[in-house]
């Protein structure tokens, strides 16, 4: 027990110190300035006219994002839950593709497509007008929706599962209309998943800094993150701004989960009992079948075929101004990546690393969270919980600002600030709450009665973690290391913070390659980036089921 105590009290101050320290630090340089608290600083940064633009075309873009989102996800979810489409599980996969593929590079495809002269233009030369409307808000709006609304479309669908069939089959005993019954029944009971849906679609929108950083700088589009990125990169460095806006966008996050949390108490039903949960699907006429499968046929077009077909066509062609023409393709790009000179190879290589020590680092750490959560007391057990699931709430870019400030205050203690280590150390804090939602899932379908059991049996407590519970969670340990593994390959806003000078990732080599117009060798790149991360998807999912089954 003492033991035990001990590793409780030293996890906790560990956590404190990879991700409360951080965080106050960001706190700490809005308010203090020249070593006195002071809060003119803040407010000059948040009313300058620039910044309250800025911050009003934030909420206005999430806003923005969440109607076109939940248009595009809402009929999908309903045809993929409630009708005879739901039979095609292989759809579950198919609609994640786009929300796995990294937002910078699915914004880089988009504006190869639509850009003047670009693909689009070649193929129809008559659409050449839709490209102004593109590089505007509208066109910001459309790639960060279809971006998200596979997030909000699993949710709404499983939302709708836990409908029974049998509320609607009274309903039409009873004689009410179709249209009444999803008005009046069905709506009111699928509202406050809706409303934590889209709640956590404005917190992803508005803390998202791959496709504005890309698109969004092209028509003049700022917000949160392109500024506090700005502010903390670019000559001349004033992090004091940049830490005024991250304490402003860490607000709004926070002000958002709290209202979360309310509608989650109050607004949400139970829906399944005892009784059992039949459902039955609903079978379309074949006007409504046409209609949906015109309107899935467009989704997938748009959110997948559009910016697959820009980045890889633009990694296949030789020569930019001869377009889509026959004998203008070759696969020296991708040969280039790897040859032309050693920044691909490294960047490769750099980006491993960087994924495999982080994942299996935060594996650990994220394991013992979790295990010492569930042996502590419950006041204890929650901070555990509370601080280490803390860097889901809030944008990464946030996070890796808050480690830049504490890493370089403590610098001549603590000395990996510039290097590889400080990365890693990123990766491990952005993304700790993966490991711990998925051992937290494997434990709890574990029966307290068997570690009793082995207790009982004469086992110690570290023989019985060894020997009977280690082997039941490893599955969700395994599926946590490689969720972290996918994300970490092509993580964009660390490398681009705070990555030693002259080396490079696999986004951030992507994102050089296309700004300096070397088009071709940063698609091969982002080709290779989307395999990797699909195929890391596919074996993921292979896991899950399979543990499902078990």
């Amino acid at each position: 027990m003492k033991g035990k105590r001990i590793a409780t009290i030293v996890l906790i101050v560990l956590l404190i110190f990879l991700i409360i320290c951080p965080l106050l630090s960001i706190f700490a340089e809005a308010i203090f300035q020249d070593g006195h608290f002071s809060l003119d600083r803040a407010v000059a940064t948040i009313t300058e006219s620039e910044n309250a633009k800025m911050i009003g075309s934030s909420l206005l873009l999430g806003v923005l994002v969440v109607i076109v989102s939940s248009v595009i996800a809402l009929p999908l979810a309903y045809l993929f839950s409630r009708t005879q489409l739901a039979k095609y599980h292989f759809f579950d996969i198919v609609f994640m593709i786009p929300f796995m593929t990294p937002p910078y590079i699915a914004s880089m495809g988009w504006i190869l497509f639509m850009q003047k002269r670009g693909l689009m233009q070649q193929l129809f030369p008559s659409l050449k007008f839709l490209s102004d409307w593109f590089f505007s808000l509208g066109g910001l709006v459309l790639v960060m929706s279809f971006h998200v609304f596979p997030f909000m479309m699993t949710m709404m669908k499983n939302a709708m599962l836990s409908v029974p069939s049998s509320l609607d089959e009274a309903g039409a005993v009873l004689g009410v209309p179709f249209r009444t019954r999803i008005r009046k029944l069905f709506m009111p009971l699928i509202t406050g998943n809706y409303a934590i849906g889209a709640l956590l679609v404005f917190v992803k929108t508005i803390s998202e800094y791959g496709t504005p950083s890309t698109l969004g700088r092209r028509i003049g589009f700022d917000v949160f993150t392109t500024d506090i990125h700005r502010y903390a990169t670019v000559a001349p460095i004033e992090f004091g701004k940049s830490a005024s806006l991250a304490s402003v966008l860490v607000g709004i996050c926070l002000l958002i989960w709290f209202l979360q949390n309310y509608i989650t108490m109050r607004k949400t039903y139970s829906l399944i009992s005892g009784k059992g949960n039949s459902m039955r699907v609903k079978k379309m006429s074949k006007g409504a079948m046409a209609v949906s499968v015109i309107f899935i046929a467009a989704v997938v077009f748009f959110s997948m075929a559009i910016p697959l077909f820009s980045v890889i066509s633009s990694s296949l062609i030789k020569l930019r101004g001869y377009g889509l023409r026959a004998g203008n393709y070759t696969f020296d790009n991708y040969i280039k990546v790897f040859t032309e000179d050693t920044q691909g190879i490294n960047a490769l290589s750099v980006s491993i690393f960087l994924a495999v020590s982080s994942a299996t680092i935060a594996a650990i750490l994220g394991t013992v969270s979790v295990t010492l959560t569930r042996s502590a007391g419950k006041r204890t057990g929650k901070i555990i919980e509370g601080i280490s699931l803390l860097p889901e709430m809030l944008p990464s870019i946030v996070l890796v600002l808050g480690v830049m400030l504490f890493y370089n205050g403590i610098y001549k203690i603590i000395p990996i600030y510039g290097t590889l280590g400080i990365m890693v150390l990123s990766y491990v804090i952005l993304f700790l709450p993966y490991t711990v939602q998925y051992v937290t899932s494997s434990y709890s379908q574990i029966s307290p009665s068997l570690s009793s059991a082995g207790r009982i049996c004469g086992g110690s407590p570290l023989y019985v973690f060894l020997h009977i519970t280690l082997p039941l969670i490893s599955r969700g340990i395994i599926s946590g290391w490689m969720m972290t593994f996918i994300i970490a390959f092509r993580e964009l806003v660390t490398p681009s913070l705070i990555a030693p000078t002259n080396t490079l990732t696999v986004s951030t080599y992507i994102n050089r390659q296309f700004e300096q117009g070397s088009v071709g060798k940063g698609m091969a790149m982002a080709v290779i980036c989307i395999l990797f991360s699909t195929m890391s998807l596919l074996i993921l999912n292979k896991v899950i089921l399979r543990e499902k089954r078990h």
